[in-house]
């Protein structure tokens, strides 16, 4: 078990950016975020008040009990769901409608089954109208980088599920987006792919220095890939508490299980689960 310099120093959760108040405006930011849903129950208030700025080349995770928003939460940042109050920013300014700066991969993997592997990776560059060999390129460079060079030709129902994974993440990351949006990206998967894509992800985030704000189940997952660790009071979420995470720590860059042999990891993450488990408990 490691411990010592490099241990994880845990914070509390830190106050929302306020407008005004730092001479650089964080990549995105989410101000006084509320949803609310009418059923035939009634009305169902999914987020209450939420803030949070996620900075340039920061990777944010969110964890929370099931239930509490966080989906919905990443939908609003995506601006594939209008907030019911409250507003979402990109470099300070109102982030509108989706577009190219942000991409989106899903826990449903959401391909084309009628296009190959290379062409659902090439499709938002034939929307926004690349030219032919640039986008052969980016494609070929794509394929590469997930791993994919033997599988350009296949079609979706001829791939695993981690393999059709990684043609989504591919297909985000082609149109080069300042912002990557991921909802429970694994958590179709199995535990065994789960892992290497956990890690895959973890050494793409090294490599590129994304910005990203990650969405998953899992406490542990969480305080792996990410620098910062959100966490959600069950429904009506809100941002219960932001325990941030050092990019030195010595488990950084490892594999998963050498990474949970270092007690700092285990310690942020016992607290994290203990946060997160209160909110279930929590009558």
């Amino acid at each position: 078990m490691q411990t010592g310099p490099d241990a994880i120093q845990a914070t509390s959760s830190r106050p929302a950016a306020q407008a005004g108040s730092r001479a650089v405006a964080p990549k995105m930011e989410l101000r006084g975020i509320s949803k609310k849903f009418s059923t035939r129950r009634g009305e169902v208030v999914a987020l209450a008040e939420c803030n949070l700025a996620v900075e340039k080349a920061e990777f944010v995770t969110v964890v929370g009990p099931s239930g509490c928003g966080k989906s919905t939460l990443l939908m609003m940042a995506a601006g594939l769901t209008e907030p019911t109050t409250g507003d979402i920013f990109v470099d300070g300014q109102l982030a509108g409608a989706p577009g190219p700066k942000r991409s989106v991969v899903f826990q449903r993997f959401a391909l084309f089954p009628s296009e190959t592997a290379a062409q659902n990776i090439e499709f938002g560059l034939r929307v926004a109208g690349i030219d032919k060999a640039e986008r052969a390129a980016r494609v070929a460079e794509l394929l590469t980088m997930m791993g994919l060079e033997q599988f350009r030709d296949a079609y979706p129902s001829e791939l695993s599920g981690g393999m059709q994974q990684r043609v989504a993440i591919a297909r985000a990351l082609i149109v080069r987006p300042e912002i990557l949006l991921m909802d429970e990206p694994f958590g179709a998967l199995d535990a065994q792919t789960r892992t290497v894509l956990q890690e895959e992800v973890s050494r793409l985030r090294r490599q590129m220095d994304y910005t990203v704000l990650f969405i998953t189940h899992s406490v542990e997952e969480a305080v792996y890939l990410g620098d910062r660790v959100v966490v959600m009071s069950r429904r009506p979420g809100r941002i219960k508490t932001e325990i941030t995470i050092p990019r030195d720590a010595a488990w950084r860059g490892k594999q998963i299980e050498d990474a949970s042999n270092y007690s700092d990891f285990n310690d942020v993450r016992r607290q994290i689960w203990e946060l997160v488990r209160s909110e279930i408990v929590r009558e």
